[in-house]
């Protein structure tokens, strides 16, 4: 199964197991029908407004009043998909035209089907109406407190309206979460005039500064096979800091990447063991979306510059992308069971031209080049076995 089903399935099977409702789920008995719109949306603007800070989920098809026994959607003829709910949500009138971002998800639990419409944890909160809908009030600010949804007649409690506004402008964060975020919008970032290293500082908050000097004798040097395909495969690493009032906060490698053409944080670097030793097999870099290295990589991508875009793409024909966590441990147990078929995602055509380098070995280079084009090649497929058992399941 692929790896967001699993997780998903673990969440609402745990929470199940829980036996009551709470501050982020809510079970429902079977799906809402054409008289039942307003509940429908009133649910999903409690759910995007809960104060746990997390993504929320209506799961459809269990009865809470009947010891949480799983009844399953397969005969409710009132189902909807993504879209539908999209489309219902398209056309009410939000403040700011912000919505909620949901979708529908479907998972098997004994044999029974299981639809959860999950509601994405945002920063735009709170949702709330501009006009009325049927007997939702406009600028009334519903929210999700424990197991309880605010009435339709009234507003949440000024603490929990304050808490919400509080999170849309990143007042919850702790200053590594606030980098973070700050790091959404490059437009706000400004270079310091300092000549002996590279200062980033906010401009409304400059407080936070990024800073990396472009060579530093104190840092690492030598090769790593990701410099290898670049146009000028010279390396250089040197050190980026996050730092918040003076504090480094957060220290990462960096690297100048075909010959000061494109700078970026160094990719993180796993490994997979399969022969069951201590000792890496096959290793490899990555970046996982949403995260803060994958946050910093994008802050110095200059995408308006042809040539450090094109030592971009070099640089990601060595670089796993994983959409979360949960995906990237998955696709390791995935290469542990399937790497015995490894030949089969070989790309012949494949072909880098690697230079001699005193006291390297080129054979080494040379493996995890190739090594690197059957993960990317098996992460392709890994998710379309996902998406197929996910067809599956829905069908």
């Amino acid at each position: 199964m692929g790896a967001n089903y699993m997780n998903l399935k673990e969440i609402i099977e745990n929470l199940r197991n829980l036996k009551q409702e709470g501050g982020y789920w809510d079970f429902k008995k079977q799906w809402y029908d054409k008289d039942h719109k307003q509940d429908m949306l009133h649910d999903i603007i409690c759910m995007a407004n809960n104060i746990e800070n997390r993504d929320a989920y209506i799961i459809i098809g269990i009865d809470e009043e009947n010891d949480f026994f799983i009844i399953g959607v397969e005969e409710d003829n009132n189902r909807r998909n993504t879209q539908n709910l999209v489309d219902f949500l398209k056309d009410k009138k939000f403040a700011g035209d912000i919505r909620p971002t949901v979708c529908v998800e479907t998972i098997e639990i004994d044999d029974k089907l299981i639809d959860i419409i999950k509601v994405c944890n945002s920063l735009n909160t709170p949702f709330y109406l501009k006009e009325r809908f049927l007997q939702l009030n406009p600028n009334n600010i519903y929210a999700r407190i424990q197991d309880t949804n605010t009435p339709v007649n009234r507003s949440a409690d000024i603490n929990i309206v304050e808490l919400l506004w509080k999170k849309r402008f990143g007042l919850l964060l702790t200053p590594i979460e606030h980098f973070n975020y700050l790091l959404l919008d490059k437009s706000h970032w400004k270079v310091s005039p300092v000549q002996s290293k590279v200062i980033y500082y906010h401009e409304l908050e400059p407080q936070y500064v990024i800073e990396y000097e472009l060579t530093d004798p104190q840092f690492r040097t030598g090769y790593d096979y990701f410099f290898l395909n670049q146009c000028d495969n010279k390396p250089i690493w040197t050190v980026v800091r996050l730092i918040y009032f003076n504090t480094c906060l957060m220290e990462l490698s960096g690297n100048v990447l075909d010959g000061g053409r494109h700078f970026t944080n160094t990719p993180l670097l796993d490994g997979i063991s399969i022969k069951q030793s201590i000792k890496w097999d096959v290793s490899y870099r990555y970046w996982i979306i949403n995260t803060l290295e994958y946050n910093v990589h994008l802050f110095f991508l200059e995408e308006n510059n042809s040539e450090a875009m094109s030592s971009e793409r070099s640089l990601m024909e060595n670089v796993l992308i994983f959409e979360d966590e949960n995906e990237h441990q998955l696709f390791n147990y995935y290469v542990e069971t399937h790497w015995c078929n490894k030949d089969q995602y070989i790309d012949r055509d494949y072909r880098v031209y690697i230079p001699e380098v005193i006291g390297y070995d080129l054979n080494i280079f040379a493996e995890q080049l190739s090594n690197i084009q059957i993960l990317q090649n098996m992460l392709i497929e890994f998710r379309k076995e996902n998406e197929s058992n996910a067809i599956n399941i829905q069908l």
